[in-house]
């Protein structure tokens, strides 16, 4: 009966780890470049009774045994790595990656970061940025007499600047792949960095070696669909309540055993 108490409180344990991982999908549904996760989950470890093949009496082998296991528990949370809806906000500075890849950035710390969201801008030295000031890595810097400027599928980013009638080239967005990018560590502000489960990162130009192409004026939205996350909310909602039902119910039959006389 014990028993029936703590796998029970490991079952509800699971169910609140899922709740807290939708609450997050869903938080991010207007994020952009946001990679939805998912909660996995694998049962812990059985008490054997009676192991299966054991001999009964009269030499009977006994087919199947006696375990009785001893919860759940969540193991890991992976990164779906879907693509996002693609909204065009003719913004010149807005890139949406159209298959795989992401942008590298360079931190504050001097370390590279990786991220999906395109909403690029520029700062007071007319360097191109993220939306929270990090440096694209190589940098690109535009001039201030800079008009029409264009970024190419290739990531080749050039303008036409004053005194030339042909556009010039100002530098190479470049994308970084992974041999596994649901490994990569979330740093929050839409930043990841790549782990021993992810592999390094193999940069190179958009458009070669499997990675996505650059779709300019245009942004990728996060990959969270509501109804989907609704759904999985309702279903982890019943599980829960299934679950303190069985503590409740061990909970009387404790009860009904300590009244016996």
């Amino acid at each position: 009966m014990f028993r029936a108490l703590t796998t029970a409180a490991t079952g509800m344990e699971a169910q609140q780890t899922r709740i807290d991982v939708i609450a997050n999908n869903l938080a991010n549904v207007n994020t952009n470049g946001f990679k939805k996760s998912r909660a996995e989950f694998n049962d812990l470890l059985y008490q054997t009774v009676r192991a299966p093949g054991t001999y009964e009496a009269q030499g009977v082998t006994n087919p199947t045994g006696l375990q009785v296991g001893l919860g759940a528990r969540a193991v890991s949370t992976e990164r779906m790595q879907s693509s996002g809806e693609l909204k065009q906000t003719n913004n010149p500075l807005d890139v949406a990656i159209d298959g795989d890849g992401f942008l590298q950035v360079t931190q504050q710390s001097g370390q590279p970061a990786y991220t999906r969201g395109g909403n690029l801008r520029m700062n007071q030295n007319g360097q191109i940025v993220t939306s929270e000031g990090l440096s694209l890595d190589p940098p690109i810097a535009v001039p201030s007499d800079a008009t029409q400027l264009t970024i190419g599928a290739d990531g080749t980013v050039s303008a036409v600047v004053a005194g030339q009638q042909q556009p010039v080239e100002l530098g190479q967005i470049q994308l970084s792949s992974f041999t596994n990018a649901a490994g990569l560590n979330a740093l929050g502000h839409n930043l990841f960095v790549p782990t021993g489960s992810s592999g390094v990162a193999v940069s190179g130009k958009p458009g070669e070696q499997g990675r996505g192409t650059l779709m300019q004026g245009t942004l990728e939205m996060s990959n969270v669909k509501v109804v989907e996350e609704m759904i999985d909310l309702i279903a982890g909602q019943r599980a829960y309540d299934v679950n303190s039902k069985v503590i409740q119910a061990a909970d009387e039959m404790l009860r009904t055993t300590t009244q016996l006389r």
